[in-house]
């Protein structure tokens, strides 16, 4: 397997002026009187990408992520070092920015297709796919103006996808238009990966870059702060959030909004405990009962309606299981405070290491207001001869001729 994307030294540095008139100043001085800082946005940045696989990119805003991507994508060149993209590139960064505000949105496909090298007769073989994609119905030929953000948005998904890439530069998508409309994005992005094509994919949620990256790296301040399998790196990454504390939370503080701006809700902590106690564990038997035990805080309940959800991933990002009160309960979780107990009576996983989570949904199950990862893994050890992945309930009969 061979490399689709190759970082190596890379570095980006940009000149910051105090006013105006100061870059003015230095121009007029043809330089010799320098009036501006240096910024590295980026520094020393060496990673490999390899056919196929799907590298995800995390890290606090201002941290570099988005300049990464910019580089990959060809849209600004780095100061130093070099990368290599293998293949026809897409990539879906500032969604619906290349618009034209007074053309249709019919128009606009047209004039993206041409700004991606692709003639008219190319798009118009595509257009078809993509108007039906982007379901904006008689909108799609009135003026872009007059779409909502929502509208713009997923015309411009529509038209990035259209392509049939080597390799995908994704950043923070699953957040387009309504909920059914993520759905299809989502599916499209998995679609994508199924086929065997390579990715970078950009997000805050530790939970998607998990679910769908093989490797990540994390950004801080520029810099390669740790690299590796997916499932460490974000590992690594909510440890540091969480020793933030929760005001500084980037996990929380960049995540989808609700209609509300004030305090979040938040997880306090998330415990794997002995079934009926509080008694922390760390390795279980297939048959043992286990309890999730999950704190959290909400400063406006009857504003931000919650739910909780918790789930087994194993260390190879396959995930086993998730449950949510969503499903269980008939109302959001009452009250400013309290404790979730996710009582497992008899854990039927077998042999393996488990990261167990928590995550605080709003009461639809769309917005993500925190997830936190429990410190200790679950370790199952079966000591039985039962293979697979987890102990399924079943009987025998067996019926002589």
């Amino acid at each position: 397997m061979g490399a689709a994307v190759t970082a190596r030294g890379l570095g980006k540095k940009y000149r910051m002026y105090p006013t105006p008139w100061s870059r003015i100043l230095e121009w007029a001085s043809l330089g010799r009187h320098e009036t501006h800082r240096a910024h590295w946005a980026l520094r020393d940045i060496d990673f490999t990408v390899g056919e196929g696989r799907v590298l995800g990119v995390m890290g606090a805003n201002g941290a570099g992520k988005s300049t990464l991507l910019k580089i990959l994508a060809g849209t600004t060149q780095p100061t130093e070092g070099s990368f290599q993209v293998e293949g026809r590139v897409a990539s879906l960064l500032e969604l619906g920015a290349g618009f034209h505000q007074d053309f249709t949105g019919r128009d606009n496909v047209y004039l993206n297709g041409a700004l991606m090298g692709y003639t008219r007769r190319e798009m118009a073989d595509r257009i078809g796919p993509i108007l039906d994609f982007a379901e904006l119905g008689a909108y799609v030929d009135e003026p872009v103006r007059t779409y909502s953000s929502g509208m713009a948005m997923r015309l411009g998904f529509s038209v990035a996808i259209a392509v049939d890439p080597d390799v995908m530069i994704v950043d923070e998508v699953f957040s387009v238009g309504d909920m059914y409309f993520q759905k299809k994005c989502v599916d499209r992005i998995y679609e994508f990966k199924n086929a065997g094509k390579t990715m970078v994919f950009c997000s805050h949620s530790l939970y998607d870059i998990r679910q769908l990256c093989d490797e990540a790296v994390w950004i801080k301040d520029g810099r390669i702060e740790s690299r590796g399998d997916a499932i460490s790196v974000t590992n690594d990454y909510a440890a540091f959030e969480r020793s933030l504390g929760a005001d500084a939370s980037e996990v929380v503080k960049h995540l989808p909004e609700a209609p509300d701006r004030g305090p979040r809700p938040r997880i306090v902590s998330a415990q794997v405990c002995r079934g009926g106690t509080r008694e922390p564990m760390g390795e279980a038997a297939p048959g043992d009962a286990v309890d999730v035990v999950v704190r959290w805080e909400n400063p406006d309940p009857a504003a931000t309606p919650v739910h909780i959800g918790v789930g087994f991933l194993r260390n190879d990002s396959t995930l086993c299981c998730a449950d949510s009160t969503e499903f269980a309960l008939e109302d959001p979780l009452p009250g400013k405070s309290g404790t979730v107990i996710h009582r497992v009576p008899r854990v039927l996983l077998l042999s393996g290491t488990f990261q167990v989570f928590a995550v605080l949904f709003d009461e639809k199950g769309i917005h993500r207001y925190d997830e936190q990862i429990v410190e200790q893994p679950l370790v199952v050890l079966n000591r039985g001869k039962d293979v697979g992945l987890f102990l399924q309930d079943h009987q025998w009969i067996v019926e002589s001729d």
